[in-house]
């Protein structure tokens, strides 16, 4: 029975008792219509049932695996038979990407916060900030609580520009932080570092700008962290294409994200497609002066930087997609990440499989790169399921 048809029959009830009803009865079934009342989120069982199917591949896709470089082998050619062996070899895999991407500095354990203007928006409060994401660097940001009481969920929420994330520009189809916030979630939208995300700001952070920006989410999870609003075991991650190339890379190299989701960031290395440019100097491919000009590879523009020496020796990003394992991911795929993206997507299932786990990898799909209403709420479905406690009456 629907949650509106229970409303309705609780209403007949109170409406057939009104000649002799006592008091303590009256409130006891109105806190009964409360609770059968629609809200602004789903459930976390259904919302369940409305993602479930996109954790299964298209079967075209199901026991495709591509050319990627596999997995489940150790550098030195042995396999990888059991869920004891997978921490060795994703030790591996994590030390070949740092390596070439250049390590981080220690993580800020609390990064500092500063608050300075608080206003009342909907069903949430908005904090604009301030907040440490490196050392000696700061940056603005929006920290959206939600009304009730705690300790809520979170989601890190990195873009361009924050604003556009709260819902404070024209553009509300990549209001993450917004919309999360409104269905109980703590956010922390932040933008680029420096403001310009082909001129990343990198301090005293020696590593590839994209590694950087990963590292800056990190630190900004160390904010939520220690909110006394926040539940520290359920922050995740979201972003859409510069903003899911910034979540992908911090919920993969970052082990403390308890989820993310990634819009059409794509999920591999394609050369045939100018908008995964990974092979930019702003995300894998800076160098020594001078730097390449924009654009995809050729003879006379070259590879450059950690791009150059991944791409050359097959690394892809199926590696660092399997650092997440068990931890659940979904790729909102759009016109970068079509079905087809399964052959990458799945030698992380295998992993999770070898770990015992299902249902940890998921992608949507839709025409065109911008998000779309129903994209949206796929991923919103996907953050009630992984993030919020099971509700039972």
């Amino acid at each position: 029975m629907s949650e509106r048809r229970v409303a309705r029959k609780v209403t007949r009830m109170i409406s057939a008792i009104r000649p002799f009803r006592p008091k303590f009865f009256l409130a006891w079934v109105s806190l009964g219509v409360a609770w059968v009342q629609p809200n602004t989120a789903a459930q976390p069982e259904s919302a369940w049932k409305q993602i479930e199917p996109f954790f299964k591949p298209p079967p075209e896709f199901a026991t495709d695996s591509g050319a990627y470089r596999p997995l489940l082998k150790f550098d030195d050619g042995r396999p990888v038979k059991t869920a004891a062996d997978w921490p060795k070899r994703r030790g591996e895999i994590l030390n070949v990407w740092q390596e070439l991407m250049g390590p981080w500095p220690p993580l800020i354990q609390k990064p500092k916060i500063e608050h300075l203007e608080k206003t009342h928006r909907d069903n949430f409060t908005q904090h604009r900030v301030r907040v440490e994401i490196a050392p000696q660097q700061t940056t603005p940001g929006y920290l959206l609580i939600p009304d009730g009481k705690g300790p809520f969920p979170a989601v890190v929420v990195p873009y361009y520009e924050p604003e556009t994330s709260v819902g404070l520009s024209t553009n509300k189809l990549r209001d993450f932080g917004h919309q999360l916030a409104r269905r109980g979630f703590v956010t922390l939208s932040i933008g680029s570092p420096g403001g310009d995300a082909r001129k990343p700001a990198v301090g005293v952070v020696k590593c590839q700008p994209l590694s950087f920006l990963a590292y800056v989410a990190a630190n900004c999870r160390n904010v939520l962290a220690s909110l006394p609003e926040v539940d520290p075991q359920r922050i995740g991650i979201v972003g859409h294409s510069y903003g899911g190339k910034w979540a992908m890379f911090a919920a993969c190299l970052d082990g403390k994200f308890a989820c993310g989701a990634w819009s059409d960031p794509g999920v591999a290395f394609d050369e045939s497609r100018p908008n995964v440019n990974y092979w930019e100097p702003w995300y894998l491919g800076y160098d020594a002066e001078p730097q390449r000009k924009s654009g995809v590879p050729t003879k006379e523009n070259p590879r450059t930087g950690a791009y150059k020496v991944l791409f050359e020796k097959g690394h892809d990003l199926h590696e660092l997609q399997a650092l997440m394992a068990p931890r659940p991911f979904l790729v909102s795929g759009g016109s970068e990440d079509p079905p087809s993206r399964w052959q990458a997507l799945n030698h992380a299932v295998a992993v999770n499989r070898l770990l015992g786990h299902t249902n940890r990898v998921a992608m949507t799909n839709r025409d065109g790169h911008t998000p779309t209403p129903e994209s949206n709420e796929q991923i919103y479905l996907f953050f009630e399921h992984f993030l919020k406690p099971v509700r039972t009456l």
